[in-house]
C-alpha cells in the first residue's frame, strides 16, 4: 500500500521533481521539433524520434509516477503507478538510463547550451533524484525475486522495437545496438550484458526493499 507524502518538505520535493521532469521532455521535444524544422523534415517523424529513446521514454515513467505521488491519495487502492513494485520497477530503468550514458554515451557527444542543460537533467539529476523519491516515499518490504522478471519485459520490448524499427527504416537510437555497422551478434551481445546490469540493479533494489522492510517491522 502507499503512504501519501503528508511532510511538505518531502511533497515540494516530489512536486519540484515532477515540473522538472515534464519541463527537460518538454524542452527535448522542442529542440528536436526545432531541428526537424530547420532540416525541413517531418514533425511527426520529429516526434517518432523522441520517444524513440529508452532515456525519453524511462524519464516519461518517471514524471507520471511523481506527478501521481504529488498529487497524494489518502484513501481507497493505490493508483497503479504508485505501487510499490510498479514504481520500484521504474527506478531500476531510471537507474539504467544514469549508468548507461555515463559508460557508453557520455563521450559520444558533446551537447552544450540549452540541449546541455536538459540531457544533465535526463541523465545525472533525475535518476538520483527519482532514487531518493523511491528511497523516501515508497513502501517497504513488498518487493520479491519475481518482480525483477516482470521488470524486465520493459527493456526486452524496447530492445525488439528498435530492431524492428531499425530494419524498417535504418535508424538506431544507440551506437551500441546499431546493426548496420556492428551486426546482429554484436548487438545482441551488446544487448544481453545491459539486460544483465539491470537485473542487477533491479536485484540490489529488491535486496534494499527488504532491508528496509524489515527495519521498519524492527
Amino acid at each position: 500500500m502507499y503512504h501519501p507524502v503528508h511532510s511538505r518538505p518531502l511533497r515540494a520535493f516530489v512536486v519540484v521533481a515532477a515540473c522538472t521532469a515534464w519541463l527537460a521532455l518538454a524542452v527535448q521535444l522542442l529542440l528536436i521539433l526545432q531541428g526537424r524544422l530547420a532540416d525541413q523534415a517531418s514533425l511527426m517523424g520529429g516526434v517518432l524520434h523522441f520517444f524513440g529513446y529508452f532515456t525519453i521514454l524511462t524519464n516519461t515513467l518517471v514524471a507520471i509516477v511523481l506527478t501521481v505521488a504529488a498529487r497524494g491519495q489518502s484513501t481507497g487502492t493505490p493508483s497503479f503507478w504508485l505501487r510499490p513494485w510498479v514504481s520500484s520497477g521504474v527506478t531500476a530503468s531510471i537507474i539504467l538510463v544514469g549508468v548507461s550514458y555515463s559508460l557508453l554515451l557520455r563521450n559520444a557527444w558533446h551537447p552544450e547550451g540549452v540541449q546541455w542543460v536538459v540531457n544533465e537533467l535526463l541523465h545525472d539529476i533525475l535518476p538520483p533524484v527519482f532514487v531518493a523519491f523511491w528511497w523516501w516515499c515508497v513502501p517497504k518490504g513488498a518487493l520479491q525475486a519475481r518482480h525483477v522478471v516482470a521488470w524486465m519485459v520493459y527493456p526486452i520490448l524496447y530492445f525488439a522495437y528498435c530492431l524492428l524499427r531499425g530494419n524498417a527504416i535504418g535508424v538506431y537510437p544507440y551506437p551500441f545496438i546499431d546493426v548496420s555497422h556492428l551486426g546482429y551478434a554484436r548487438v545482441i551481445i551488446n544487448a544481453l550484458v545491459i539486460l544483465l546490469g539491470f537485473v542487477v540493479i533491479s536485484l540490489v533494489l529488491v535486496g534494499v526493499d527488504r532491508w528496509q522492510g524489515r527495519r521498519a517491522l524492527a
